[in-house]
């Protein structure tokens, strides 16, 4: 099933807007232009450029996260069903541009 970019921005945006607290926590708020994804087993965040969610390998892992958790998980944000080590890898690889 493919996403449609447009939306996705728009809920990206609605949940980091809705959630200020994860996990019994404040967080730093996300600079603009970027969007918080949680990754991994123990869900750490990072702070990715918006310019990641026009890249193919990024909307991959976008499309497994829509498949395994949907876009109203409950902790919030977008959740990336991927190993830590792998998203820093593939995310090193791309431009942020």
């Amino acid at each position: 099933m493919g996403i449609r970019l447009p939306s996705l921005v728009l809920q990206a945006k609605q949940m980091l807007k809705s959630q200020q607290h994860v996990h019994g926590r404040n967080q730093p708020s996300v600079p603009k232009g970027h969007v918080a994804v949680y990754v991994g087993e123990f869900q750490r965040r990072f702070v990715v450029p918006t310019s990641y969610l026009s890249h193919p390998q990024f909307l991959d892992l976008l499309n497994r996260a829509e498949e395994e958790f949907g876009f109203h998980h409950p902790m919030g944000g977008l959740t990336i069903p991927r190993r830590e080590d792998a998203f820093i890898n593939l995310t090193s690889k791309l431009p942020a541009s």
